[in-house]
């Protein structure tokens, strides 16, 4: 307003070109975010068979993962749960390790070994911004797969007592915490959970 008129003042040219660009930028945005959303509509998450040449991003995704617990870890456990890209390499013939791919990126990754008639599960891990969106419920679903095809009468892992979010996930998919050991890894409470394998009869 014009000081003492009561008038309002039009904008200078520059400031209506201003507007317009300000307007334009939010158009390029949002047809930005529109376009982002339907490539991940179209490039949906997929599990697969990890190769060995993938055990630099499958060690980067478990440093990631655990990193806000770190401190909640003594220095041995942390080190055992988030192991090298060469620790990863020396046990990759023990069992099946799987990754979750989105838009070509590695965003997850499950492990398992046989023990006996069970299969271990370990190394179970998601980058923090997928999670919530079910991965964990897929990646646990093809471990599950490969026991039944395998003829393993159950799963069992080892956990930690602060991870809850990890928890509630076994506990949905139906494992039970059980009393067998190990109780520490290096100094930090564990508990092992397992859940019995429904074989498919032919």
């Amino acid at each position: 307003m014009v000081p003492g008129h009561g008038l309002p003042i039009a904008p200078p040219p520059c400031s209506i070109r201003g507007s317009l660009g300000g307007h334009r930028e939010k158009r390029r945005r949002d047809h930005k975010a529109v376009e982002t959303e339907m490539n991940q509509i179209e490039d949906p998450t997929t599990i697969r068979l990890a190769t060995i040449n993938e055990a630099s991003v499958i060690a980067l995704v478990l440093r990631e993962a655990f990193a806000e617990y770190e401190p909640l870890y003594t220095a041995g456990a942390f080190a055992a749960t988030t192991p090298t890209a060469e620790q990863i390499e020396k046990r990759w013939n023990e069992g099946p390790v799987w990754v979750a791919s989105h838009a070509e990126q590695v965003v997850g990754t499950v492990a398992a070994a046989p023990r006996d008639a069970a299969l271990y599960i370990r190394s179970m891990a998601l980058r923090p911004l997928p999670r919530g969106n079910g991965l964990g419920q897929m990646l646990l679903e093809q471990v599950e797969s490969f026991a039944q095809r395998h003829s393993f009468r159950r799963m069992f892992l080892s956990t930690t007592p602060f991870l809850y979010r990890a928890i509630r996930l076994y506990e949905r998919f139906g494992f039970v915490r059980i009393a067998d050991g190990p109780h520490a890894l290096h100094g930090t409470p564990l508990f092992i959970m397992e859940k019995a394998i429904q074989l498919n009869v032919a």
